[in-house]
């Protein structure tokens, strides 16, 4: 666990910061060492982030979410399939609930604005690295009873024509629930659909 690796509050936190843009990543580095915290490496993509974090295993990890190669949801996710139980943070201007929803999915203990200053970045790392502060789960999307029968029949392994005559519906209208339904699991197909109403509490966890 994170609070175990961290041993004493005050000891300094060794972090990885990854980011497309030179001067960000050179003006938050300067920042972080200023406030006594350990910059072990530095990446400008989320693939090489992936990489390094594996290597040196530091106990934070600043991603930017956006970036090239894999972005930071992305690498996030990689990140705990391959076991790190570091501290994930995504570092963004971006701030819509949807992403926040996106980020906690996919495993990361922070979502940060990149106007914080230096001191505030370390207090609120810290204070996240101790248990103290969490990233909230984002609020559930609501499901129409229509779309909460469709999601369990794609959960049965249902093709659309298979759903439309269970439901008594055309497959036309099937493939616009499961848009919507898509849309609002954040979801690009079936499998993340599934994945993604699991970690959401709709359909039961294997």
């Amino acid at each position: 666990m994170l609070r175990a690796r961290m041993g004493n509050p005050g000891s300094r936190l060794r972090v990885l910061i990854a980011d497309d843009h030179p001067l960000f990543r050179l003006g938050l580095r300067a920042g972080l060492e200023g406030e006594g915290l350990v910059v072990v490496a530095e990446a400008q993509d989320g693939k090489e982030a992936l990489e390094k974090t594996l290597a040196l295993n530091p106990e934070a990890v600043l991603l930017d979410l956006r970036m090239p190669v894999l972005d930071g949801l992305e690498c996030t996710r990689m990140l705990r399939k391959k076991g790190y139980s570091g501290l994930v943070a995504l570092l963004t201007t971006y701030q819509e609930p949807a992403l926040v929803r996106e980020a906690f999915l996919a495993g990361a203990d922070a979502y940060f604005s990149k106007e914080l200053s230096a001191p505030e970045l370390k207090r609120r790392l810290l204070r996240v690295a101790q248990g103290e502060e969490k990233l909230k789960p984002p609020d559930l999307p609501s499901l129409t009873s229509r779309e909460e029968e469709v999601l369990r029949l794609l959960a049965q392994g249902l093709s659309v024509k298979e759903m439309a005559k269970a439901l008594g519906l055309s497959p036309d209208t099937v493939k616009d629930h499961l848009e919507s339904l898509y849309g609002k699991l954040l979801a690009r197909n079936r499998v993340e659909a599934l994945e993604k109403a699991r970690s959401l509490g709709f359909l039961a966890k294997k």
